[in-house]
């Protein structure tokens, strides 16, 4: 594992567009947001391009993307939304650049794919939490702080199961500890025969998605056991399953998470904000945690050092 420093005042911060396009709007608003937290910003070139529902040509996100990684000046890339386009680029992401000089790296959904990636390629820790464009709600909501904290501070995360999430039900009691790997479900099942699939070997996997249909993550849950992602776990952290409702009449979708995850025999720990819900808790990805899914705790060491 290798790991960025954490943020300081007048560090440079690059947003960047790898995945889908943003309103320039919200771009705007986080870098007011990072600055009053003592930062600076820099825009890549091509964040505000469109083709299709993409931020660009490939090319064009791969730039940016590659010129933040290469530039001694930037600290930390903060990419701007998920959306869909990640996959599309990775495997020519600069990862000699990364192994050089280490910066943080945030994001969720979509950007899973680069989480993996780097992981994979450099072993670099990483920050899923808020993208910079949903800092387009202020500086300070509960989002933006926990983006704070994983930027600035070398502070572990505890990160408590809520009974107001849906996913709160999904619970097998134990502890577990070991390196915390994941992210998006579907992005994880996406990653199934590439070159950047994960060794979950001893690992706590994190599992989140948005808008898929119970059955959908039933099936990728099975599709991850059958390609045997989930036979030497650690044990699992769920968090938001946002949105993932059936128009015609089916389980919810917390009984496919309980039943495929609760056959493992390890500890699994639902009811964790993270993820696309109205708020979220940023957290590393590549770093030691420690899962008490009897007390309903998830400890995250920091990203940064």
């Amino acid at each position: 594992m290798i790991q960025a420093q954490r943020l300081v005042a007048g560090d440079l911060v690059a947003l960047v567009s790898p995945s889908g396009a943003i309103d320039p709007a919200r771009t705007e608003a986080a870098i007011s947001a990072l600055e009053k937290w003592g930062l600076r910003a820099r825009v890549g070139a091509n964040a505000h391009s469109r083709h299709g529902n993409l931020a660009g040509t490939d090319e064009q996100r791969l730039s940016d993307l590659n010129a933040a990684l290469r530039d001694p000046a930037v600290r930390a890339i903060l990419c701007l939304r998920g959306g869909y386009g990640m996959q599309r680029i990775v495997d020519a992401v600069d990862f000699d650049a990364v192994r050089a000089d280490p910066k943080l790296i945030a994001g969720f959904s979509d950007i899973t794919a680069l989480h993996l990636a780097l992981w994979h390629e450099t072993g670099l820790a990483t920050v899923h939490g808020p993208t910079a464009g949903q800092l387009d709600r202020g500086p300070d909501t509960p989002s933006a702080q926990a983006l704070r904290q994983a930027l600035m501070t070398s502070t572990p995360v505890q990160v408590v199961a809520d009974k107001a999430e849906d996913t709160f039900p999904v619970r097998v009691p134990g502890t577990a500890e070991g390196t915390l790997l994941g992210g998006n479900l579907a992005m994880l099942t996406s990653t199934i025969g590439t070159p950047h699939a994960p060794d979950t070997t001893g690992a706590i996997l994190l599992l989140e998605d948005v808008n898929e249909e119970p059955y959908r993550v039933d099936r990728m849950l099975v599709h991850l056991r059958r390609a045997g992602w989930l036979d030497n776990l650690a044990g699992v952290a769920v968090g938001q399953f946002t949105d993932c409702t059936d128009p015609d009449p089916s389980p919810p979708v917390i009984d496919y998470l309980s039943a495929e995850l609760g056959r493992l025999g390890i500890p699994v720990l639902g009811g964790l904000p993270i993820g696309h819900g109205a708020e979220q808790i940023a957290i590393g990805l590549g770093v030691h945690a420690h899962l008490n899914a009897t007390a309903g705790v998830l400890t995250v060491s920091a990203p940064a050092v």
